[in-house]
């Protein structure tokens, strides 16, 4: 499982329905399971959405044995999703990830 952080003007998105909006838009369909979206797209076995807190947490289960277009075309579609989700791009999430590593590791 991972979490991404949000940007503030899209934190009323994870509560509002927006989420289940976005997968379908992303992925062809989505269905609601309480407070999580669920999903499947390309390579994408089963996508878990939910949030929590002011983050969105993500659990997500890939298929290896997927041809490389579709491989390409899933992840295209994924960072689309959680740019929409999140407000941040790809770039800006792993930047943002690194950041909250190194202040969460040991040494710190």
């Amino acid at each position: 499982m991972q979490r991404y952080p949000v940007r503030p003007s899209h934190r009323a998105r994870l509560r509002d329905g927006s989420l289940s909006t976005l997968a379908t838009e992303q992925f062809g369909s989505a269905r609601a399971e309480g407070p999580k979206v669920v999903s499947s797209y390309g390579a994408i076995a089963e996508l878990k959405v939910w949030p929590e807190g002011s983050a969105l947490a993500v659990d997500l289960r890939m298929d290896p044995k997927v041809e490389e277009a579709v491989a390409r075309e899933t992840i295209r579609r994924y960072n689309l999703f959680l740019l929409g989700a999140t407000g941040y791009s790809a770039k800006e999430r792993a930047k943002r990830l690194r950041k909250a590593a190194v202040a969460d590791s040991p040494g710190s």
